[in-house]
């Protein structure tokens, strides 16, 4: 590997070059870097780039789960829980028998255990690529907390599947009562080791004496110490990420700083940006050796591509017919319970059915799939299922990833009135928290008003906002004066540092850096 480093550093300015043009074109950006990994490996002298299958899922998937836990809302994921558990649950393993049922009908060679492997595989969407298309339009706030939380739960289902029927093709026999008590096993021992491991984290972070660098490393570790610690007692090491990383975003403000979090933000955000560059990447790159192992195997290219386009199919058809058919759960089902939404209209189920790009998940599954059984003999058909993965993954993100932004335009989705708006929202919250302040000060720092000239201006500061209007909103003139004021500051700071050589740099980086922080709230209005 250390004879790539070069190569993998000039992959990683090629994926920071290609985001960059997604952005400027507003495309997704898995859907060039798939495409660009492709053009990449087809040039001659390409060195190829080899990750043990088995520690594909160790090496990207825990940062990749533990980060989306961290940033979904709970209140959301509760709210609409019902329709994401339908679909992370409920539709996946429905996906997943179909896809077995027609790969075993149609594919020659194929069994129900591999139609199921398969299908374990290919069932969740991947939550990257909906993100990634999706922040170039506008989307009702209840559809993204759907997409966001079954993106998070779909994974866990999916591999647990996957995991199950690689067991039934390695051994050849599948006992119903014991792969049922098994997966009760890995849900629930997944799920405790999560919480377990979420829990003696928040202890080192709070009982350790720690800083901010340490806080943020420990964030790092915490993902792999969950993952690795479920595997080992063989149950679901993704459960335990998703149910840990879920415990410690709510507690995130009970044993970590304010510092932590803002540094930690920007860690997480890099590294993330980075791993799901690096995997987006290398499915393209993948290609040639998958397509040399087909050949190897006598199967004709024409007739692989034709098998990954049937697969695709059956995965938008069935989340089509299972998008449809959750409105019409829905509104039988609200004759009995009480739920989020009567009435959901048809135009939901029409973005939510085409939002199943494949990527990350479903690659590494296929990646760690064995090349050889225990007995030494060569896993079965491993490069047919590899290049199907790769069609529908290329497939799904191309026509999907593409023609979405055009479509949730052209349905012209409604306000369905869950939310407040966000400019009133926030004014209302400011106004309420302002008053609260005052409130406090009042009650608390009575006798310091008066010869505290700090507490004064906070003082100030919240009676301003107790008073602001809709009419005080910042404009886009007023945020560009702003912000050039700000940059003016910098500038001035920069070089007060050069001409003085009294004052410590330290204090002027400080000074630009509480800058940049009232820049970035800036950004937000």
């Amino acid at each position: 590997m250390i004879e790539h480093f070069p190569f993998i550093l000039l992959m990683l300015v090629v994926i920071v070059l290609l985001i960059m043009l997604a952005n400027k074109i507003k495309v997704a950006y898995p859907v060039l870097l798939v495409l660009a990994g492709l053009l990449i490996s087809i040039l001659p002298g390409v060195p190829h780039l080899r990750i043990e299958p088995e520690l594909i899922f160790v090496i990207f998937l825990p940062p990749l789960l533990y980060e989306a836990a961290f940033a979904i809302s709970w209140k959301e994921l509760w709210r609409w829980r019902r329709i994401v558990s339908s679909f992370a649950f409920l539709v996946v393993f429905l996906t997943a028998t179909s896809v077995a049922l027609v790969a075993n009908a149609c594919i020659p060679g194929i069994s129900l255990a591999l139609g199921f492997l398969l299908g374990g595989i290919v069932s969740p969407p991947d939550a990257v690529s909906a993100n990634a298309i999706l922040k170039f339009v506008q989307l009702p706030r209840r559809i993204t907390s759907i997409l966001e939380g079954e993106s998070l739960m779909n994974d866990a289902s999916s591999l647990i599947i996957f995991r199950f029927a690689l067991i039934a093709v390695a051994t050849g026999q599948f006992v119903w009562y014991q792969a049922a008590l098994s997966f009760v096993w890995m849900v629930a021992g997944g799920i405790a080791v999560g919480l377990l491991t979420g829990w003696l984290f928040i202890k080192m972070h709070r009982l350790l004496p720690t800083d901010a660098n340490v806080d943020i490393v420990l964030t790092l570790v915490t993902p792999y110490a969950m993952y690795i610690a479920a595997e080992a007692v063989h149950s679901s090491g993704v459960m335990a990420v998703v149910s840990g990383g879920l415990l410690l975003s709510n507690k995130r403000n009970y044993f970590l700083s304010s510092t932590a979090r803002v540094k930690g933000y920007n860690v997480w955000q890099s590294f993330v940006f980075l791993l799901n560059g690096l995997v987006f990447l290398l499915i393209g790159l993948d290609l040639p050796e998958i397509t040399e192992a087909l050949k190897q195997e006598g199967i004709a290219m024409h007739q692989a591509i034709g098998y990954g386009l049937l697969v695709t199919a059956v995965l938008i058809v069935v989340r089509i017919i299972c998008s449809f058919g959750a409105v019409l759960v829905t509104k039988i089902a609200s004759h009995f319970i009480t739920v989020a939404d009567k009435n959901p209209g048809l135009k939901a189920p029409v973005i939510i059915s085409w939002t199943g790009m494949r990527g990350v998940v479903s690659l590494a599954a296929a990646l760690s799939i064995p090349v050889q059984l225990a007995d030494g003999s060569l896993f079965p058909h491993r490069p047919l299922i590899l290049f199907i993965t790769f069609v529908v993954i290329l497939t799904t993100l191309v026509v999907q990833g593409l023609t979405l932004p055009w479509l949730i335009r052209k349905i012209k989705m409604p306000d369905y009135g869950d939310y407040m708006p966000e400019a009133a929202a926030e004014l209302m919250l400011t106004k309420e928290l302002a008053s609260f302040t005052l409130n406090y000060i009042n009650s608390s720092y009575a006798e310091q008003i008066a010869h505290n000239a700090s507490l004064r201006l906070i003082t100030i500061h919240a009676e301003h906002q107790l008073h602001q209007t809709h009419d005080a909103a910042i404009t886009p003139a007023t945020k560009k004066m702003q912000l050039d004021i700000l940059e003016q500051q910098r500038l001035w700071l920069q070089q007060k540092n050069k001409t003085n050589t009294a004052i410590d740099e330290e204090v002027i980086r400080k000074m630009l850096y509480s800058i940049d922080l009232e820049e970035e709230q800036l950004k937000y209005h």
